[in-house]
Parts: C-alpha cells; sequence; structure tokens
C-alpha cells in the first residue's frame, strides 16, 4: 500500500472467535484462527490530466491553500480541467486573471499556500491582494523559490537574484555551470543551489555566497533533516551539508536512476526519473510507472497538495496521487459497483475489450473461452456476500448469473455438456472458427464448444458453495446442475464429450488418460485432485451412490489418492522418454493448474467422505499452499484458510487486497530494468525475484497468472479486468470463513456487516 502515514502501513490482527453467521461445528474447528480487523487505511489511486499539446513544455506543478492546481509551462500558466478517476482531464489554460495570461510567466513557487510567479520583469502573486510585486534584472528567469518574510531566489538557468521586501538585493552567478535547482533551507536561513557540477548556498542574513562541493551530473536536490539528497543521471548522493561532505557510497539500488527531481514530503524522500516516480520507505519502495498512474513516465516536478495528494507532472502532463481513506469493505463496494457497471454481459462476468487508451466508455463486453470459469468466480463470491450479509442485491446477482450458467448447458444439443459461451448470431465469426463456435438450433444464437477441465471445476465450486450456503431455489438449481455435469461425465467414462461426439482436449479424468502421464507433471495430479472433488460434491448433495462408488474406484484401483497426494515439490519437468503431450504439458509450473487445485479444494476438503480422507486432503492442501507462499496470493492464501490451519499468511492476503490497484486497466508496465529487485536464476516455477512485487506495480492478472512476471507490452489500456473474480472472490470468502472481520471504526468495536 503506497502509505504516507507508517500506523496504516501493518493489518490489525487479532485472535477473536469466528462471527455468529457460521455453524457451531465450523466455529469450534476454526475457533483460533487469526482474524483481520478492517480498520480504514489510505488507498491510492491516480487522476490523470493530459497535455493536449505535445510542444508545451511543463516545468512545475503546485496546488494552493483552494486546492486550485497550476502548472508552469512554456506557453503560460496552466490549470487542471475536468479530471476524475479513471476519467482523465486536461491541462488548459489559465484564465482566471486576464492580466496573468498576458504576463510572459515563465515559472512558479508557493509561499503560505499561495502562487507566486515570475516573468521577464518580476516576481508577483495575486494573493495578498496582489501587494507582492519585485522587480527584478532577470529577463529570462524561469526559476523562483520563496524563503522567509517573502524572499525569494530567481534564476535564468546562468545567473541568480535575490529578492525581498526587506532586504537588499543581491545577484550572482555559479562559475561555469548551469542552475538546475534553487533550495530555502529555514533553519540556516539559507538558498542552497544546485549547479550540473556544484552546490552552493547564499546566507540571507549576510548576503554571502560561497560554494561548498564540486561534482558531476548533478539534476535534482532537496533537504531531509540536515542532510542534502543530490540527484544525479545514475542514482544519488547524500552529503552533510554543514561540511558538504559525500556520506557513504552512492546510492543506485533504485527502480530508476536518472533522477529528474528530488523532493522531502512529510519526512520521506521521493523521486522523479525518467522511468516513472518512486518513494522511499524505511521497509521499501513504492513505484508509479506508467499510465495506471502518469500520463507519461518522464517526471519534470513533483510536489505535496494542500489536499494531501501527491502532484507528479510529466511532460505529458499530470498525475494525481490520491490517498483515500478506506477499508476493505469500502473497495469492495466500489469493485461490486465496477462489475456491475460494465462487467455483465448476459448475466456473465466478463472484460471489457476494445478501450482506445484506457477510456472505459470506448469499449466493448467481449466473450472469453473461460467465461464460465469468471462467472463461477464471481458467483460463489457472491454467494458468500449472501451468506454474510443477506444482501438482496447479493442474492440478485447470483440469480442474474446463475441463469446465464443454466443457458450454457440448456443452449447446445449435448446432454449434460456446459458451452464455454455464447452470443447472438451475426456478433461471432462462426465460419472462421469452427471448432468452438457453433450454431444453435434458434437462429438468434451461437454458442461456444470445446469446454475445459477448468471450466468443470469452476462449475462445481460455485454450484457447491450455492448449494451449502442457499436456503432458497438457488439451492434446488444448482444441485440440478452438478448432478447434469456430473452425471454427463461419469455417463461417458469421465470425459466430458462434446457435439461431434469425442473428448474435449482438457476435459479428461479418464484413469488411462490421466495415468499416462509420469508422476512428476502437475496434470496427473491436478486431475486427480478435481475429479475426486468434483464426484465428493455430486455425491454430497445428491446422494447418489454412482458418485461415491466411482470416486472410491479411482482412489483404489488407480491411485488417483496417491497421485493427488504426491508433493507440490516433486512437480517438475517430464523425462527425456516421456511422450510429447507430457513434455509440453510440464514445460514449466502451469499456473491455471494452481487456479483450478484452489478451487477444487472448495470441494475435496469441506465434502471428505470420512475424516481419514479430510486429513489426507488438508496435508494435500497445505502441502501446495507451502510452494505458493512466495506469490503472496490472495485467493490462494484464503482458500487454505478453509482448512482450519491458523497458519495461511493472513497478513499476506490482506496486503493483497489492500495493494491492488482501483484501476484494473490493463496498462504496460514495466520492472525489468529496475534496480531495487533482486533477480535470481531461472527456475521451473518461472519465480524471477526473490520477492513477489506488489500488485499495483505489476500488471493487471487474474489467479491463473505468474504474479513474478515483471513486464507487460503491448495492447497499451485496450482492456479493463473484471474485480469479480481477481478481487471480490477472496475478499468474500474471507468474509464468510471470519478471518476478515467486517467495517471497524477506528476506536470502536467489530462491527458486522
Amino acid at each position: 500500500m503506497k502509505n504516507p502515514n507508517p500506523f496504516f502501513l501493518f493489518a490489525i490482527i487479532t485472535v477473536i472467535s469466528l462471527s455468529c453467521t457460521h455453524t457451531e461445528k465450523e466455529t469450534d474447528s476454526v475457533a483460533a484462527m487469526p482474524v483481520y480487523d478492517d480498520v480504514p487505511y489510505l488507498q491510492d489511486y491516480a487522476i490523470k490530466y493530459d497535455c493536449e499539446d505535445e510542444n508545451t513544455t511543463l516545468s512545475k506543478v503546485f496546488m494552493d491553500r483552494n486546492g486550485v492546481i497550476q502548472v508552469a509551462s512554456s506557453e503560460g500558466i496552466l490549470r487542471t480541467h475536468d479530471g476524475q478517476f479513471l476519467y482523465p482531464g486536461q491541462l488548459v489554460k489559465d484564465k482566471t486573471y486576464r492580466p496573468l495570461t498576458d504576463k510572459n510567466v515563465k515559472g512558479m513557487c508557493v509561499y503560505q499556500e499561495q502562487f507566486v510567479y515570475v516573468d521577464d520583469t518580476a516576481v508577483f502573486s495575486n494573493a495578498w491582494a496582489g501587494t507582492l510585486y519585485l522587480k527584478h534584472d532577470l529577463p529570462k528567469a524561469y526559476m523562483v523559490t520563496s524563503g522567509e518574510g517573502f524572499d525569494f531566489m530567481i534564476s535564468d538557468g546562468a545567473s541568480l537574484e535575490f529578492l525581498s521586501k526587506s532586504k537588499v538585493t543581491w545577484n550572482g552567478e555559479l562559475m561555469d555551470d548551469t542552475i538546475k535547482d534553487i533550495l530555502y533551507d529555514k533553519t540556516g536561513k539559507k538558498f542552497w543551489v544546485l549547479g550540473e557540477k556544484s552546490v552552493a548556498n547564499f546566507d540571507t542574513v549576510t548576503n554571502e555566497f560561497k560554494t561548498t562541493m564540486q561534482g558531476d551530473a548533478f539534476t535534482a536536490f532537496a533537504f531531509n533533516n540536515s542532510d542534502l539528497i543530490i540527484g544525479t543521471s545514475s542514482g544519488y548522493l547524500v552529503v552533510d551539508s554543514s561540511s558538504g561532505k559525500q556520506i557513504g557510497d552512492r546510492h543506485i539500488e533504485l527502480p530508476a536512476t536518472e533522477i529528474t527531481d528530488v523532493e522531502t514530503i512529510d519526512g520521506q524522500l521521493w523521486f522523479g526519473s525518467t522511468q516513472g516516480a518512486f518513494k522511499l520507505r524505511e521497509d521499501g519502495i513504492d513505484y508509479y510507472y506508467g499510465k495506471r498512474w502518469l500520463p507519461s513516465n518522464r517526471v519534470e516536478h513533483i510536489s505535496k497538495g494542500t489536499d494531501g495528494s501527491i502532484l507528479i507532472l510529466t511532460n505529458n502532463g499530470l498525475g494525481q496521487i490520491v490517498f483515500e481513506k478506506m477499508t476493505l469493505f469500502d473497495k469492495a463496494q466500489y469493485y461490486e459497483k465496477q462489475v456491475r457497471d460494465r462487467h455483465i454481459r448476459y448475466g456473465f462476468n466478463a472484460s471489457l475489450v476494445d478501450l482506445d487508451n484506457g477510456d472505459i466508455d470506448s469499449g466493448r463486453l467481449s466473450d472469453s473461452d473461460n467465461d464460465g470459469l469468471w462467472t463461477t468466480m464471481y458467483l460463489a463470491g457472491e454467494v458468500f456476500r449472501y451468506a454474510v450479509t443477506g444482501s438482496e442485491e447479493a442474492l440478485q446477482n447470483c440469480r442474474e448469473s446463475m441463469d446465464a450458467m443454466e443457458r450454457l448447458f440448456s443452449i447446445n444439443p449435448v446432454p449434460g455438456f456446459p458451452s464455454r459461451s455464447f452470443d447472438r448470431s451475426g456478433y461471432i465469426d462462426v465460419l472462421h472458427d469452427p471448432e468452438r463456435w457453433q450454431n444453435s438450433s434458434d437462429p438468434e444464437w451461437d454458442w461456444k464448444a470445446t469446454t475445459s477441465s477448468d471450466e468443470a471445476i469452476g462449475h462445481i465450486f460455485a454450484y457447491g458453495a450455492m448449494a451449502e450456503l442457499m436456503d432458497n431455489e438457488l439451492k434446488d438449481r444448482a444441485i440440478i446442475l452438478i448432478d447434469t455435469l456430473m452425471s454427463h461425465v461419469v455417463r461417458n467414462d469421465l470425459y466430458m464429450v462434446d457435439y461431434d461426439g469425442k473428448p474435449t482436449t482438457w476435459g479428461r479424468w479418464n484413469p488411462e488418460y490421466v495415468n499416462s502421464r509420469p508422476k512428476m507433471v502437475g496434470d496427473r495430479k491436478i486431475n486427480s485432485s478435481n475429479i475426486i472433488g468434483m464426484l465428493q460434491t455430486a455425491y454430497h448433495f445428491t446422494g447418489k451412490e454412482k458418485y461415491k462408488e466411482k470416486a472410491f474406484d479411482l482412489m483404489e484401483n488407480h491411485g488417483y489418492l496417491e497421485n493427488l497426494m504426491y508433493p507440490m515439490a516433486k512437480v517438475a519437468n517430464a523425462p527425456d522418454d516421456a511422450d510429447d503431450w507430457s513434455k509440453m504439458l510440464s514445460e514449466s509450473w502451469n499456473h491455471s493448474d494452481d487456479e483450478m487445485y484452489f478451487v477444487g479444494y472448495w470441494g475435496l476438503y469441506n465434502y471428505a467422505f470420512n475424516d481419514t480422507l479430510k486429513a489426507k486432503y488438508k496435508k494435500a492442501i497445505i502441502d501446495h499452499w507451502e510452494i505458493e507462499r512466495p506469490e503472496k496470493e490472495g485467493l490462494w492464501n484464503i482458500m487454505t484458510a478453509l482448512t482450519g490451519t491458523p497458519e495461511f499468511d493472513l497478513d499476506e492476503a490482506v496486503w493483497y487486497l489492500r495493494e491492488h490497484p482501483m484501476d484494473l486497466i490493463t496498462w504496460d508496465i514495466e520492472n525489468s530494468h529496475r534496480k531495487d529487485i533482486v533477480m535470481i536464476a531461472p527456475n521451473f516455477r518461472e519465480q524471477t525475484t526473490r520477492e513477489v512485487l506488489p500488485p499495483d506495480e505489476r500488471r493487471i492478472q487474474r489467479h491463473n497468472a505468474n504474479m513474478f512476471q515483471l513486464d507487460k507490452l503491448g495492447g497499451d489500456g485496450t482492456e479493463e479486468y473484471s474485480a469479480g473474480d481477481i478481487w471480490l472472490l477472496p475478499y468474500w470468502m474471507g468474509r464468510y470463513l471470519g478471518v476478515i472481520g467486517g467495517p471497524v471504526h477506528e476506536g470502536k468495536a467489530r462491527k458486522a456487516m
């Protein structure tokens, strides 16, 4: 979490009993579970303002006491127009004061939270009834910095001039150097001047000007207590301001090393660079890169707004980083609206595609091979929401998604076979994708075939949760679909058989297929784990012996229990003598399999046939979780909590939920250039760094992707993902399991919502 207030850096974890919404049995099994108290924290997001004229040079940005934002530019003073989260505004000519527009203003600063300008003749302001007007002798001045008592230092890059309402004017220059920046030190009552090759200061009491150190490639500087932090083209230096001596070595372990600005804000160092902006924390770095945060990555200036926001001016516009106090519940409420507003397609949980540079009003809803899976994950989240809150809105959301899920079965001619998706005829080019898209009996509709195993396990997970937690007609509808799907699978010898009478590529749980994979190939373990969980779920809710008999046959006669208990640490590449299919399946770790495993654990653990099996399943789940811990994946940690183990990294799950960006647009992201991350050797799991980056510093991705992928390039801002499966499922599941509490006002007791 990019959080200026250290108080909010840590989740408040307490050991308490579960909410009374759970049954006595559930409460007893997890009574010692840790619980996150959902107190407010600071959530960051960006409001962006674009500069339409690419020839305009932007230099400084400030906010005054009234909340007005102004930008100094080569075209005079600009101000922000429009602009809100996900709806960029613009930087436009400020015409508020007509005399200001006629002046040749080239620079600005703030003094006493009021705007102060420098043009070719004077330093002046519209505040203080316009009484500030100090003439100068630098007609090309573009830098102005305020001191105390209406003192100012200005520069044109070569010369300096000190101006004051009450003191003697002074002028001078840095010999053989170009002036880059000016600071004021209130403690020493000095203006400090940074050149490309030197640092000097001017004493406002004695009018003494002296050079304190020499160097090279200086770009910007700031005070941090008594130290000078000097940005360079290759990192930054820390210098003792009293002696002019460098302290320690050059600092280069940064996200970007070509520094363009340095600022101290609320005791923390902020850096602008040619590759975004970043803030140093005691325990790490917060990195703002890409259009999620900024109009462009070359930062010109950073300042703090009077409203607590951080203003990051780039060469193409302004990124205002807003810190809003909210709870996880507040964030969930925003995401619920995001899903309903623009991510529901015929009841499916869908993506918004074909966006024009992130414009969410320019996109369209798209079908997906995984419409069933993404929808079941959203549906399950809404089931948990309903179980926790009794929300009528959640109930209606469940009904609408259930309508879509039921139609996946009825729109095709194959008994018990769920389509991948469907759409109106004429909007899908069926002839160019004849394997997937088929005409239905209704000429108005087409359906998508080739349904895979990840779809199937998603169906059973959501229907199982619904059958267990709903007390209305949805319970019966869910049980019917469980029976419908699993009857198809059992009837077809543990295959999903498509319209052509052949098994689909991935819907295969038959022992002949599963056990033809070597033991270290992940598909052998995942298919065994999934089908046992699916059969257990079907038996639990239908009572039909065929499901129980088939499950025990697989475990006792075909080694499926041994398969699903196979240690995750031993999953690896197929041996040289394996078949080509097995080699293809095991080229690297399959993160889609992780999603299928954990979604399937709901039925595997909850509906175990007996306590002996349940204990084994728990061991397998925790064994898998141990492998996944470096990813700090919110859903995997929350789902592991269903076993009742108190050790499931709740703090990391909350970290995932809090750190996840509000903006779910697929902006381009680059991290491979960063010097602050520790790379590790190539490996089977494709873990690239020692520590995973926060979700708001990496690409937008679902749970089936590699959390250690550093870069995402191509299709910048062309798609918005739904929070339904990405965020709402782990949050509401955590609420249902009782490991995430309801929102709590600071200083008050836990409050159920």
